[in-house]
This record gives structure tokens, sequence and C-alpha cells, in this order.
């Protein structure tokens, strides 16, 4: 039996490829593992069936035989770990696209996040004007960090990893802010993820739920 993840049954991105889904759907595309879907509204993601798998009602989750994980870096982490494709063979490599991916997760996305958590949802305060060239500040740090250090390489470490994925799903949350336009590099980066076949499978997959849902 394929695993199956969770995800939104209607998204609350418009089919723009933000839900954490994404990430494992992509995982799962890269390393060729058929996978089923089981979606979920946002009032049953706080009942008790949900609740057992992810305790802080959230997707995606995911569930393999007897096991069942969420958080979609652990998810991620153990597709690569069990499949080959997303994580080096040689062990210093792999250490590092594992950084990589922890990286992503505890030091870009908070600031991001944040960012887009005002531009969605405090435009009407009082303070947002005020708040947000700093939260932008916070971003731009991360960003000039990141491309500094990838300068002109394609990935992250030398072959794309796990590490490249997470980091791709994250910086593409600043898609509608117009930061990675001031980071060329960055920016030709989250595009070569995005031309990627398995992403734009995985693409698909979620836009094909947003449409239906629409349609309903």
């Amino acid at each position: 039996m394929p695993p199956t993840i969770t995800a939104f049954e209607s998204s609350p991105d418009r089919g723009r490829g933000q839900a954490r889904d994404m990430r494992v759907r992509w995982a799962l595309e890269e390393v060729g593992q058929p996978y089923d879907v089981r979606l979920v509204s946002f009032a049953a993601m706080k009942q008790p069936a949900h609740l057992a798998l992810h305790p802080f009602g959230q997707i995606p989750t995911y569930e393999d035989g007897d096991l069942a994980l969420f958080e979609s870096g652990a998810v991620v982490l153990h597709i690569a770990e069990r499949h080959a494709g997303l994580l080096p063979l040689e062990a210093n490599a792999r250490s590092r696209a594992i950084t990589w991916m922890f990286a992503a997760l505890n030091t870009l996305e908070p600031p991001i996040v944040e960012l887009g958590m005002a531009l969605l949802f405090e435009r009407d305060k009082s303070w947002y004007e005020a708040r947000l060239p700093m939260l932008q500040d916070r971003a731009r740090i991360r960003l000039g960090e990141l491309s500094r250090r990838l300068g002109d390489a394609d990935w992250l470490d030398g072959a794309f990893s796990a590490g490249d994925l997470m980091m791709v799903t994250v910086l593409r949350r600043l898609n509608a802010s117009g930061l990675l336009d001031e980071y060329p590099d960055v920016a030709a980066y989250v595009a070569r993820g995005e031309a990627r076949p398995a992403f734009r499978r995985a693409f698909d997959a979620q836009l094909a739920v947003f449409n239906a849902a629409s349609r309903s």
C-alpha cells in the first residue's frame, strides 16, 4: 500500500502551492513513490481522529503502515532517508544536505512567515505601516546571507537535495512580496526548483484540489 498524506480540503492559498503538503508531495514525486491523499477540512483537523495523527491540528500528516508522522520537515527527511534521490550517498555531503533542511525551516522560514502573516492579516492594523519595513528588513538579512552563500551555484551544496527542496518551498512564500526580485540569484534558484518535473507534478496535483473545491 502507498503512504497516505493529508492536505487541505480547500486550500487557503488559492492554489499557489504554499501549503506544506506541497513539500511532501514534491519529495514523493522526486523519489518516484506513489502516494494517496486524504483531504481534511479545517473543522476535521481539530477533531480527535486527526489530532491523534497531528497533535497541533495541522497538515500534512504521513501514514505508512503502522508509522504516522507529522511536521513537513520530518516527513521529507523520512522519505529522503528511505528512497534514493534526495540525499547524497557520501556521509559528509548527506549531513550537509540535512543541515540545509534545518536552515530552511529554522533560519529562513520564521522571518518569511512573519512577513507573510503581516501582509495577509495585519493590513488593517494601525501599526502595520510602521512594522512592515522592519519585517521586510529581517527577511532581507537572511536573503542576503543566502545569496552570498549560493553565489553562482545551481544548488546549495553540489547536486539537488532535500535541502534545496525545503529551501525552495520556504522561499516561494515570498513570491507575492517582491523581495525575491532584489536578489536575482536567489530568484533564479527558486525558478530552477520550480522547473523540476517533480515539482510541477506536485504543484499540479495540489492545484487540482483547489480547482475541484472551487467548482463545488
